[in-house]
Order: structure tokens, then sequence, then C-alpha cells
């Protein structure tokens, strides 16, 4: 992703006045430059970027008295809300209401993406529990109904309309009718487009509008016109009272800063920017966490999310074996399914905190690959095998040759599985037992608000347990400042009210642990980690 290029270049000049012995006006105006520089490439409107370069030395303080440290976090600090500020409009989008009917009118210019985001949308609420559907009203545009209904039976969700009627109001007004009378809860009507702002087509959109009264009205936006996007949005907003905002085409094209920062100058909400073709490539926007994971800084809010949505965190008997410290070859089996569940990895892994975003260059096919290689070879163990912990191999050398020969690979391919094996299991033993980090967990939900001392207490000792003995033991992961995230959060206490809002009462959700990265030996288990974190209440 192109954006990934734009936060590589941020970092490195943030990384550059991290270095500098003595921070003066000359180290800051060197690091300003650079980074102004990084975000004319990425064709953000050069207005915005001088009043970002002004608000950061504003905020800056080079008071002789601050340490050397607590200057560079600060101008740190400022620089990442200027730059999340830079796509903020500011305005809260609507969100719909469950148990009634929410009707979502999707419209925007021919070629921008419109009826493929309808089904994304729609999947992406079908994934959270509400019963969507999708009415197709573009009658210019051939072969339009054609492809929603493609989209649409390959995602199972119903759909509505017709290849005889011509007239788009009636169908909106008949498509909308037939849904609201079954009950469906999300709505959504794709509309015609236009290769340019006609007029022709500001009528349409408002015939319809009339005959369907929707609760919101999204316009789609092609991410790659840049700046032009302020003056699209703009007439969009004023023509179809537009409420919020999707971009789509951000995962290849240099201009999509400028569009998402044009879009923010107009004060329309953007609530999902499109990644990819895939039926899974809609992600929410939030100024914060788009920033965070742009910078290489992960999205724990989008990760969680992601394991949510999968409902991986419902497996109660691993939870119980985790508890234990008891981790065998299928419980990997089964997490490499989880992970495969999950979406694109390297969607995934730029999620993930301490993740440099070059890293994940090539990362979907290598790693996908690679997964299913380790797959195919626990498919060839006996259940003795798979229910063990490797020690079967150990006596008895013959089942490598046996199980290398099944899978269609070699011996060393079948020990380098078992090595990673090794490492995810004593990462799980560190979690479990009775002075495991889940204990430490626990002793930290049960101390209870009358003694919020033990709990910082407990809170402290289980960030030392995990960052000794858990992440650090990961590749990439090992300078993940911990410490940081939860001062982000609001220091202990607002760790402490997350953590009683996502585990009163159920326990301590969880998910066995894994190590390693694609580049040595093995995949990591990214819902693991996100349970790790949801557990310390950091999701």
């Amino acid at each position: 992703m192109v954006l990934a290029d734009l936060g590589r270049k941020i970092n490195g000049a943030i990384q550059s006045m991290s270095k500098a012995s003595v921070i003066d006006d000359k180290v800051i105006d060197e690091m300003l430059k650079e980074i102004c520089k990084a975000l004319m490439e990425s064709d953000i409107n050069i207005r915005l970027i001088q009043s970002l370069r002004k608000n950061v030395k504003e905020s800056i303080s080079l008071d002789e008295n601050t340490g050397a440290v607590n200057k560079k976090r600060n101008i740190q600090k400022a620089v990442m809300d200027e730059l999340t500020s830079l796509v903020d409009p500011g305005v809260e989008a609507w969100k719909p209401k469950k148990g009634k009917a929410n009707v979502i009118m999707f419209v925007g210019l021919q070629g921008s993406g419109k009826t493929t985001t309808c089904t994304k949308l729609a999947s992406f609420y079908q994934r959270k529990g509400w019963k969507t559907c999708l009415v197709c009203t573009d009658t210019f545009r051939a072969g339009a109904f054609d492809q929603l209904k493609q989209n649409a039976t390959k995602a199972k969700i119903p759909y509505y309309g017709s290849y005889t009627e011509t007239d788009p109001v009636q169908l909106a007004h008949e498509g909308v009718s037939k849904f609201k009378k079954e009950n469906f809860e999300i709505i959504i009507v794709d509309t015609s487009g236009r290769h340019k702002q006609e007029q022709e087509l500001f009528d349409e959109m408002q015939q319809i509008s009339s005959a369907v009264t929707p609760d919101s009205t999204i316009f789609v936006m092609d991410g790659t016109i840049g700046q032009a996007a302020d003056a699209q949005a703009r007439a969009f907003k004023e023509a179809a009272n537009v409420g919020s905002i999707i971009v789509t085409k951000m995962d290849g094209h240099a201009k999509g800063g400028g569009a998402i920062s044009a879009v923010a100058a107009t004060q329309c909400p953007i609530i999902f920017i499109g990644t990819g073709e895939h039926m899974h490539d809609l992600e929410r926007f939030a100024p914060g966490p788009f920033i965070s994971k742009m910078m290489g800084m992960g999205d724990i809010s989008g990760l969680m999310e992601t394991v949510q949505d999968m409902k991986l965190d419902q497996n109660k008997d691993l939870m119980k074996k985790l508890e234990q410290g008891q981790f065998s070859i299928r419980d990997m089996y089964d997490q490499f399914t989880t992970i495969l569940k999950m979406g694109p990895l390297s969607k995934v892994m730029g999620m993930m905190p301490g993740i440099p975003p070059e890293l994940l260059a090539g990362t979907e096919a290598e790693g996908g690959n690679r997964i299913k290689r380790f797959m195919c070879i626990m498919d060839s163990m006996s259940a003795l095998e798979l229910d063990g912990e490797g020690k079967e191999f150990v006596d008895q050398p013959k089942r490598l040759v046996r199980v290398a020969r099944g899978s269609g690979t070699t011996v060393a391919e079948v020990e380098t599985l078992l090595q990673q094996y090794k490492t995810f299991a004593a990462m799980v033993k560190k979690m479990g037992g009775q002075n495991g980090l889940l204990k430490n967990m626990q002793g930290m939900q049960q101390g209870g608000a009358g003694n919020p001392m033990m709990n910082q207490n407990k809170m402290a000792q289980a960030m030392k347990q995990l960052q000794s003995g858990g992440l650090g033991n990961i590749p990439g992961m090992g300078g993940m400042d911990i410490q940081g995230m939860i001062n982000q959060m609001g220091g202990m206490s607002g760790v402490q009210d997350m953590m009683k809002s996502m585990m009163g009462g159920g326990g301590i959700p969880g998910m066995p642990g894994m190590g390693g990265a694609g580049g040595g030996g093995g995949m990591p288990d990214f819902s693991q980690m996100a349970k790790m974190m949801k557990s310390m209440g950091m999701g």
C-alpha cells in the first residue's frame, strides 16, 4: 500500500530527529522539512501542510530544563496529533440502529467502485449479525444488475433488481418496500453513476431519495483523484445531502492521502476506505487508528474487531488448556485455520504494533502459502502425533520421513514445523500455570476497584512478563512500547476501565500463543496477540 511508504518516510524523519544528541530549532526544522516533503509527494494540499508545520512548531517547547527524552516524546506526540487532525473532519458519522429498517443510499460517479462497495458494506454488517440486503436501481449502465447479482450471490446476501424495469425510482420504491416488510435491518440502495457530475445524475439521485427517504446517503469516491476530491465531495454534499463518504482504490495509488485530507477539509466524515477488490477489503476509517497503522504502530481496535467478527474469542476449551499451560500440535493447526479466516495476512499484520510497513511487502502470497504448507504437513500426521507434544518424532525419527512423504514435503520442513511448535508451546507454558501471565490477568481483574494499587502492581508485573517472555521473542515485536500504549489510553486507570468493560463477568478471554515471523521460519499468531491485548484491556 502506497500510504505505508508515506508512513515509512515520516517515521524516518522522526527517527533522524531522535538520534540527534541535542534537540534545537535546526533539528526540528530538518525533521519538518522531510515530513512536509513526504506529504507533498502524497498529493496533500500545500495549505494543509503549511498549517501542520506551523502547528507542530507552536506546540513544541524547547525549554532547556526539559530532558532530551521528554523533548523527543513531546515532538513525536505533536507530529502524530497534527497528522491525525489532517485527516479528521471533526464530524461524527451516522450509525445504523438495531431492530429497525436502516435505508442507506449509495451515490457517486461511474467507475468509482459503487456497486462493489455496496456488497462489501452489506457483507461487513452481515458479519456483525445484521440482517442485510441490496437493491439495484442502476438502469443506466449495462450489466450493473448482473454485477450486483453475482456479488450478492457470492456473499449470500438477498438482493432485488429487474432486467425489464427501466424506471430507477420505481425499482427503488419496490425493493425498499419489499425488504422493509421482511424486516431487514440494513437496506442498501445502489444508484446509477455518470462519467461526470451532470445535472441529470443529481436529478435522479434526488428523485430516488424522495421515493425511499434514506436514513443515510453515502458518497463513494475514487481515491485516485487526489486533491480534486474536495470539489467533488462539496458538489455531491450540496446536491444529495451526503452524510458520509467511502474512499475507494486506496491500495495502490500515491494520491490516496490527498483524497482523504481533501475530504476531511469539507467536514464530510469518511466511514470506510476500500483497500482492494475482495469482499473483506473494506476497512473502517477512524483518524487515530488510520495514522497509527500508516506509521507502523498498529491498529489494535481494528484487530480486535476482526477477532470479534470471526468469533475467535469463543473457544472455551482452548482457554482452559491455556490456563493450564497445555498446547498440542492440533491446537497449532486450529490456530493456523484461525489466521487464514481473519483475511489477508498483510492486512492483519498491518494492525499489529511494532511490525514495520516495509515488512508487509510480499507477505500475502508468501505467508499464506507457508501456512497452507504447514497445515498440509499436519494433515499427514496421525491422531497420536497431533495430540502429542512432538516427543513421538524424537523417539521414532522414522515418523519424520513418513509425514514428509505423505505431505509431499521434505524432512527439513517437518523439522522446521516442529521447531516452531516448540517455540509456541514454550510461550503458552509461560502464559499458563500458577504464576503465568493469565493468572496475573485474573489477579488484576479480581483486585477490584477497592484496591487500585494491587491492580497497578499486577498490571506492571504482567506487562514486564509479556515483554520479557512474550512479544520480545517474536521478531519485529520486541521494541513495542507497551508503556507508551498505556499512556495513550489514559494511564493505568484507563486500562483498568477498559479491562472491566471487556472482562466483566466472564473470565478472561484468550487464544493459544504462537511466536515466529514469516521470515524466521513460521507465521505469528495474530489472534493470540490480539486476545492477550484484549485480556489486558488494550483492545
